[in-house]
């Protein structure tokens, strides 16, 4: 839609799976559509713009999910289990939060072994291993040069066997060669292998067909037959044409990207036509089967066959024993045999293979047979029945989301639990800040659930993190709005205060457990109509008469509430008092109402999230905001007998409600030192004029962030609106630097008075405005800002 104010621009939203890609996609389609509007011809617009099209394919290919990872992911996300991806140009992802975290890559999982999969590397120490555990394995020895290759295969010939070379530390079928019976071949083979590795195996060549068992969690998930890359001949069409044709199928692709690769007409191709007599331009006669590989891995263009229900148990435990011993937890077992619904040993078919990181699009998407979830089996093996996620309590609103959230992580972290949180001023991890800074944004609820000792996350979940990002979390189990008021309108495409409601509702709205709403805030309880039915909605308010209380406290709802100073619960009928506010240190001995408002909806929040009544009332007891614990919230100081709150309130409901709590604090005459960000609204800056004006005996304006304006212009609406209050008179001070401000502030006071700081920065400036004229109060108030 048109940007306010701005003729010709507009806000585009688009939906994507790859981030690397939308970027230049969205410019590439902006380019399009303006060179379509000015009349540019489609063929000549589709020439020009041919080479970005290519890049944008070549850049989608790069970041694209492999289907192994794909059915890994689609498995977990059917459980519920959040998806997270780690890396941008890796298939590294993570399934679940905090704790219960686990890391897939392709079907490599966070509990796969390392040292196991360099031995399934090693192919001859595999065999060594599956012997010990009595897996029937090829014979075979490893050598270093052409004459020992030739030496082997003549031992393990005798009698006109055949031989297979093959890398000892290859993977997905490179460079193997089946079925050598001549020294030529052996020699050939040998200089192929030697491509894709330096050790080279020669072992016998175990006659049968070619299957693929998928181990996961010491369990059988899926068997197939594999074939080799082949076309049939039609009578018309040579080799090469048919390779053409088959490469045309839309389910091949270059790479693994899809359900089945690309085959190449290579020299190895060549090699293997040569054995049947033909050539890349030969013609096949009608229904003849052209062979052109000599191993049958997807990657190399194969096909499969589901072959699961086939398998005999005595293969089923070979299968397990054999992942078992090398000490993987996802294993692809290859096998050959004649008939894979025999038992191995009756037949004289054996384990060549055991792989690693095993593809599992052939069980997926197989070209014949039932489809088998691969996928599933390995979330099943990592997650169990767990579904990955920690409870997490998602706090938003105009003003109290810092206090309100640091207050509930307090009281979850004395519950014993590890808590991770986000907060205007960082993100903590058990008490500890482990990031600086405005964390409210999607970046540090990541930072937040990607660690992986958090077993509960407590969120502050700003407005510009929704509109940017939007959430790091598909759902939170608590959502809460704690109050919307104007604030940052005219931003973002944000004009309203019901458009700002409508993104505040994006936190209670995302909640699966319950929304916890402001009774006392119309704007909140409209968002109740919007909560999914099967959501609990809890309710806090300060009025307990309060009409929409009363309703859903008599239709049996819970809530919390103020009554007679204390905080009292309500689930269902039953009402127990949770403690007096008294005996809240945030609620300034019941004097900062706006804290006891936090105290509510945290204590409702908590209560959804299944924390006890003492749980709580521990936490709201022994919560303490101070320079170290909750900084620039109702920071309360000592500076030569005046009384100093600092506070972070920049908005007009903010300071009202900080001056009102200041009045109720001491009797002498309340000075405000105040300011705004000049991004807001003219009509917005004036209004805090006005509240300020009413309420503080002398106003010092000051200059903060100018954010567009020229230098002053917001100190100038202030100033302006508070005129309009009490006209033009010596108690209005404009002192455009801010230590300038404090000073002034703080010369204007007596002994007993109250000085209120709304600071959008940090205390140590208020430290450095008083240094020099009280070094003993600042060096005081530094220690205690930590």
């Amino acid at each position: 839609r048109p940007v306010t104010g701005t003729p010709g621009q507009y806000r585009v939203v688009c939906a994507y799976q790859i981030e690397k890609v939308a970027q230049p996609a969205f410019e590439l389609a902006v380019d399009i559509v303006d060179r379509l509007a000015h009349g540019a011809p489609i063929e000549l617009l589709m020439r020009d713009l041919a080479p970005r099209l290519q890049e944008l394919r070549e850049l989608a290919e790069h970041y694209a999910i492999g289907t192994s990872t794909a059915a890994v992911l689609a498995a977990a996300m059917d459980r519920g289990i959040p998806v997270q991806r780690i890396t941008e140009d890796a298939n590294l992802f993570q399934l679940g939060w905090g704790v219960k975290q686990k890391r897939i890559q392709a079907t490599v999982t966070g509990e796969t072994s390392n040292i196991a999969v360099r031995i399934a590397s090693d192919k001859q120490l595999t065999k060594q291993l599956l012997q010990e555990a009595g897996v029937p394995v090829p014979e075979g020895e490893t050598v270093a040069s052409i004459d020992e290759a030739l030496r082997v295969a003549r031992k393990l010939g005798a009698g006109g066997a055949a031989v297979t070379v093959k890398p000892l530390d290859g993977n997905q079928g490179k460079g193997v060669t089946v079925d050598c019976r001549t020294p030529e071949e052996v020699e050939q083979a040998y200089a192929f292998a030697r491509r894709h590795g330096r050790r080279i195996i020669v072992e016998r060549f175990i006659q049968g067909r070619d299957y693929r068992v998928f181990v996961a969690a010491g369990r059988v998930a899926a068997a197939s037959c594999r074939r080799p890359a082949h076309v049939v001949g039609d009578g018309r069409h040579s080799v090469r044409e048919l390779v053409a044709i088959e490469n045309r199928n839309p389910a091949r692709g270059a790479g693994h990207t899809n359900i089945l690769t690309q085959i190449a007409l290579d020299a190895h191709a060549e090699d293997i036509l040569r054995k049947q007599g033909l050539a890349p331009d030969s013609v096949p006669p009608d229904g003849a089967v052209v062979e052109l590989r000599g191993n049958a891995n997807l990657s190399t263009g194969g096909t499969a066959e589901d072959v699961t229900a086939l398998l005999p148990e005595s293969t089923r435990q070979i299968c397990v024993r054999a992942a078992a011993k090398i000490g993987l937890d996802v294993a692809g077992i290859d096998i050959v045999c004649r008939d894979i619904g025999l038992p191995l040993e009756a037949q004289g078919g054996a384990v060549i293979e055991v792989n690693a990181a095993p593809g599992i699009r052939m069980h997926q998407y197989p070209s014949k047979g039932e489809a088998r979830d691969a996928g599933d089996a390995i979330v099943e093996g990592l997650m169990g029945n767990s579904d990955g996620r920690i409870p997490i309590i998602a706090c938003t609103g105009t003003n109290g989301k810092t206090t309100t959230t640091l207050l509930m992580a307090h009281t979850v972290r004395l519950a014993g639990r590890t808590v991770g949180s986000t907060t205007t001023h960082g993100v903590y991890v058990d008490g500890k800040q482990i990031t600086k800074g405005d964390c409210t944004g999607y970046w540090s609820a990541r930072t937040v659930l990607a660690s992986p000792d958090v077993d509960v996350a407590v969120l502050e979940t700003a407005r510009g993190g929704i509109l940017k990002r939007g959430l790091a979390f598909d759902r939170c189990d608590v959502g809460i709005c704690l109050n919307v008021s104007p604030d940052h309108l005219g931003l973002d495409g944000v004009d309203t205060i019901e458009d700002l409601a409508q993104v505040k509702a994006v936190v209670p709205l995302s909640s699966s457990r319950a929304a916890v709403l402001n009774a006392e805030d119309p704007l909140c309880v409209a968002m109740a109509r919007r909560v999914r039915p099967d959501v609990e909605l809890v309710y806090f308010a300060m009025n307990p008469e309060d009409p929409v209380l009363l309703r859903h406290l008599e239709e049996g709802g819970r809530a919390a509430y103020l009554q007679d100073n204390a905080i009292v619960l309500a689930d269902g009928h039953v009402h127990q008092e949770l403690l007096r506010v008294e005996s809240m240190p945030i609620s300034m001995g019941g004097r900062a109402r706006y804290n006891i408002a936090n105290g509510l909806a945290a204590s409702a929040a908590l209560m959804a999230a299944g924390f006890t009544n003492l749980q709580i009332a521990t936490g709201l007891s022994t919560f303490v905001s101070d320079g170290k614990t909750n900084p620039l919230r109702t920071n309360v100081f000592e500076v030569g007998g005046v009384t100093v709150i600092v506070d972070y309130a920049h908005n007009p409901a903010a300071y009202k409600a900080l001056a009102e709590m200041a009045r109720a604090l001491l009797p002498g005459q309340l000075v405000g030192i105040v300011t705004a960000p000049g991004d807001r609204r003219d009509e917005d800056l004036l209004e805090v004029g006005r509240v300020c004006a009413a309420r503080f005996d002398e106003l010092v304006v000051y200059e903060s962030a100018s954010r567009g304006r020229t230098y002053g212009g917001a100190v100038d609406l202030i100033l302006q609106g508070a005129e309009e209050v009490v006209g033009k008179t010596d108690t209005l001070h404009r002192e455009l630097d801010v230590g300038a401000a404090i000073r002034l502030g703080l010369s204007l006071c007596e002994r007993g008075d109250v000085l209120v700081f709304a600071c959008g920065s940090s205390l140590q400036v208020f430290v450095d405005a008083i240094r020099e004229m009280d070094p003993e109060s600042a060096a005081r108030i530094a220690a205690q800002a930590g």
